[in-house]
C-alpha cells in the first residue's frame, strides 16, 4: 500500500513552536527559528512600549541586520527600531495574528500573519520570511498581500 505523504513532508520541527521564553543551548535551530518568527510579530512589531520593543530587537536580531520592505531597506538595530515603533504608532491599538503555521527549513522560515484590531477581521496581511545566522534574525523580508477587489 502506497502512503498518502509526500516524499518532502516533515511534521517533526515544522509548524507550532512553543514560544515560551527557553534557553538557546537546550533549543534546535528548527526551534528557535519557529520561535523567533512568532516573538518578532508580537515583541517586535506588536510593542507598543520603546525600551522593550528595543530590548527584544537586541535580543532577536543580528547587530548588522537587515530589513527588507516594499518602501525600501534597513540596516542595523537603529533602523529596525526606528521603523517598527514608528509603524505601530499609526496603529497602536492593532494586533498580529499569525495565519497558520509558522515553518522553518534550515536556516530559514516563514509565517503568515493579519493585522487588525483585536477580535476583528484583519485590515491586512502579509508574509514574513527570515534568515538566521547564529540563533538571530539576520535578515526579514516582509511581504504584504495586496487588497482583494471585490468585484
Amino acid at each position: 500500500m502506497e502512503s498518502d505523504r509526500s516524499p518532502f513532508s516533515i511534521s517533526e520541527g515544522v509548524g507550532q513552536a512553543d514560544t515560551s521564553k527557553k534557553d538557546d543551548a537546550n533549543m534546535t535551530a528548527t526551534e528557535r527559528i519557529l520561535e523567533l518568527l512568532y516573538r518578532n510579530l508580537q515583541e517586535v512589531f506588536g510593542e507598543g512600549d520603546a525600551a522593550r520593543r528595543r530590548a527584544a530587537i537586541e535580543e532577536f536580531y543580528t547587530d548588522d541586520c537587515v530589513l527588507h520592505v516594499p518602501d525600501g531597506v534597513l540596516v542595523g538595530h537603529d533602523a529596525l527600531d526606528k521603523f517598527a515603533g514608528e509603524l505601530r504608532a499609526t496603529h497602536p491599538h492593532f494586533a498580529y495574528t499569525p495565519h497558520g503555521q509558522a515553518q522553518a527549513l534550515h536556516n530559514g522560515g516563514i509565517i503568515a500573519w493579519g493585522s487588525g484590531p483585536k477580535g476583528e477581521p484583519p485590515e491586512y496581511t502579509g508574509l514574513d520570511v527570515v534568515v538566521v545566522r547564529e540563533s538571530k534574525i539576520a535578515e526579514l523580508y516582509v511581504f504584504l498581500n495586496p487588497k482583494l477587489s471585490a468585484a
